[in-house]
């Protein structure tokens, strides 16, 4: 009998939310959310959905799920290792291998704030029981505003036109000026056994390699060497964009990835976090703190980093994580 599995994508490092999170300490672990981490968060929201939850990880942050998973008190749950990252597709393919090819996968990453409720329950079961029909679904969501850090969906009612990168500024307007455009959300749906049909079909070598190393698997821990011999591709370039069985269902609950500062700024707002009257805000630390001819910024501190930025300059963290890559890779470790 066929099962829907909630498949709990938890490889992300979060590198537009340093020096909070870190290699060793992904943005998905962050205690920040009513107490709660985004991942305990993803887990729950699904619980009454899902029949069955698997967690793909990685070796540096598996760890890190179970001691969520524990503090959840949730047990039952199984879960795929990855030795290296391989992107999105080959994430996807290892869970997909795992499960049966009648089971209905509902992939969701484990770094994202969704408000459950109808709207949520609505869409879900939309999507499953497009997937049920053969269809490879992706959620799409309504903009409340022009938004250029999130990819965009068009689409016509549940069928997609075309996926687009994230924009710069005035095409995000445009977007959401003309209507018919989604956020891309990064959830999908569908059958195991469809997904790697079309995976196959697209990206035999993705397939091919993704097989081969979870075949020599030990217990929950994919091989290394073999792993390595994986093209890295996220799942859109290698199958939503070119697969001809996509559908899309339009949802209107809150969301966000809260993948930069402007995200966190917005939601510790709206939970009360203080705010000096030109819009400052500081993260991390109770030292007393003046801002003096600045609006709308942020000082995040942490016990060997601080960062300092504008809310509206969020996007250019990541830069900074990369270079500390490079020059400093203790502070991003």
């Amino acid at each position: 009998m066929s099962k829907i599995v909630n498949v709990v994508l938890s490889g992300g490092v979060g590198s537009r939310l340093w020096p909070l999170s870190r290699k060793s300490r992904p943005k998905q672990y962050l205690p920040i959310f009513d107490g709660e981490t985004l991942f305990q968060k993803t887990v729950a929201r699904n619980r009454s959905i899902a029949d069955e939850v698997l967690v793909v990880g990685n070796k540096d942050n598996y760890e890190l799920s179970r001691k969520d998973m524990a503090a959840s008190k949730l047990s039952q749950y199984r879960e795929l290792v990855e030795a290296c990252p391989r992107n999105t597709a080959a994430a996807i393919a290892f869970s997909a291998f795992h499960c049966h090819e009648e089971d209905v996968l509902f992939v969701t990453p484990s770094d994202h704030l969704i408000t459950p409720g109808t709207a949520y329950q609505t869409a879900v079961k939309r999507a499953i029981q497009l997937a049920n029909e053969g269809n490879i679904v992706t959620f799409g969501l309504k903009p409340s505003h022009p938004e250029t850090g999130y990819g965009y969906i068009e689409a016509v009612g549940e069928d997609v036109k075309d996926f687009h990168e994230k924009p710069e500024q005035e095409k995000a307007d445009n977007f959401f000026k003309q209507g018919g455009y989604l956020w891309n959300s990064g959830m999908f749906c569908f059958q195991a056994g469809v997904f790697l049909a079309e995976l196959r079909r697209y990206e035999t070598e993705i397939f091919d390699q993704a097989y081969g190393a979870y075949m020599l698997k030990k217990e929950i821990f994919l091989p290394e060497t073999e792993s390595l011999r994986i093209p890295s591709l996220s799942v859109d370039y290698a199958v939503m964009e070119r697969s001809k069985k996509i559908k899309v269902v339009a949802a209107d609950f809150e969301w966000s990835d809260m993948g930069s500062f402007e995200a966190i700024y917005d939601y510790l707002g709206k939970k009360g976090h203080h705010l000096d009257d030109s819009g400052n805000m500081v993260i991390g630390t109770n030292t007393h703190i003046e801002f003096t001819g600045l609006t709308n910024t942020l000082l995040i501190f942490t016990k060997d980093a601080v960062l300092a930025l504008k809310k509206e300059n969020s996007q250019e963290v990541k830069d900074v994580f990369q270079r500390l890559e490079n020059e400093r890779p203790e502070l991003v470790m």
